[in-house]
């Protein structure tokens, strides 16, 4: 099977094009997990499925490595964009992809030379769902709750440095005011333009970006009045360029890039 690897600030994907491969005899959440291992696959964050599509020029899916499916992710769709764009050779910047969260239009951005040096993804509007109030080990966290397609739990703090992500992650992803599990952003504010953030990824656990935790931050803190409406979102992977616009839509700005390409026997 042939495949790619990607990666958008270090979130990492196996992309595979299903144009080129046949996948309607396979398990695909056993191929996720498979592919997805670091020590027996290829290893990375998510599989990424490239689909034809009868809404937009293409589908995608996304397959978290426990073989879990995601409605949509961030970082997945500007590699996504850029595969699409560089392989089918495409003459339009704007591309429409469908997926479980709806249909996202990426739009790649492009050097002097007209080569790739980003894409820019239009999120849609993110809905705020609740704040919570979720006790956890010796915490007792402040969920800022909202949906961007995915469910995602935003928490302020003060000091990343002394989160334990790996113990309160899982608990607060598989607590049960969550029956779909949620993913984590832990967040401290720098300053009005800019933010970190730490984030456990539902079904892939701590991973060095996440576009739609970042843009799920960036919402929290300016409808908490902590920001803007645009902020640089460091992340432990790199920086993202989030843009809340007029209309209610979130705009998220970053690079994605191709890594390796390769066959893996199955």
């Amino acid at each position: 099977m042939r495949f790619y690897k990607f990666q958008g600030l270090g979130n990492d994907f196996v992309l595979i094009d299903s144009r080129q491969e046949p996948l309607d005899k396979l398990d695909l959440k056993q191929l996720a997990i498979r592919l997805c291992d670091r020590h027996f696959g290829i290893g990375a964050d998510g599989l990424l499925i490239v689909w034809p599509s009868k809404k937009a020029h293409y589908r995608m899916q996304v397959i978290n490595p426990d073989g879990s499916e995601a409605e949509m992710c961030g970082n997945g769709i500007r590699c996504f964009a850029r595969y699409v764009y560089e392989t089918d050779q495409l003459k339009e910047e704007v591309i429409s992809v469908e997926t479980l969260a709806g249909t996202l239009l990426p739009a790649v951005i492009l050097d002097p030379h007209g080569k790739v040096e980003g894409v820019e993804v239009d999120m849609g509007i993110p809905t705020k769902i609740t704040n919570y109030q979720l006790p956890v080990t010796d915490y007792n966290f402040t969920i800022n709750e909202l949906s961007l397609g995915n469910p995602h739990a935003v928490i302020f703090v003060d000091d990343l440095q002394k989160i334990n992500l790996a113990e309160v992650g899982p608990l607060i992803e598989n607590d049960p005011h969550f029956p779909n599990r949620t993913n984590v952003e832990f967040v401290q504010i720098n300053n009005e333009k800019e933010l970190e953030v730490k984030v456990w990824e539902r079904g892939a656990g701590e991973t060095l970006a996440c576009g739609t935790g970042a843009c799920a931050s960036v919402v929290a803190a300016n409808q908490a009045d902590k920001i803007g409406r645009r902020a640089v979102v460091h992340l432990p992977g790199g920086d993202l360029d989030i843009e809340l616009i007029e209309d209610g839509h979130i705009l998220m700005r970053g690079a994605a890039e191709p890594v390796f390409k390769g066959e893996i026997t199955l």
